[in-house]
């Protein structure tokens, strides 16, 4: 997205801002992903998730 449509959603958040309960949902949410990041980094990544042989590799179409 480039600056100017960055302004005008801006410009409109300004001018509609969102409800308390948006704003809560979205606090919600990213401190869920920082909580999982944080998990990650200090316990790491399960054994089991890891696929095994390597890259896959999607057919293209």
């Amino acid at each position: 997205m480039n600056l100017l449509t960055w302004l005008l959603r801006a410009a409109r958040w300004a001018r509609h801002p969102p409800s308390p309960a948006r704003v809560r949902l979205v606090l919600a949410v990213i401190g869920l992903c920082l909580v999982l990041v944080a998990i990650e980094t200090w316990v790491g990544w399960p054994d089991w998730l890891t696929p095994a042989g390597g890259r896959v590799r999607l057919p293209r179409f």
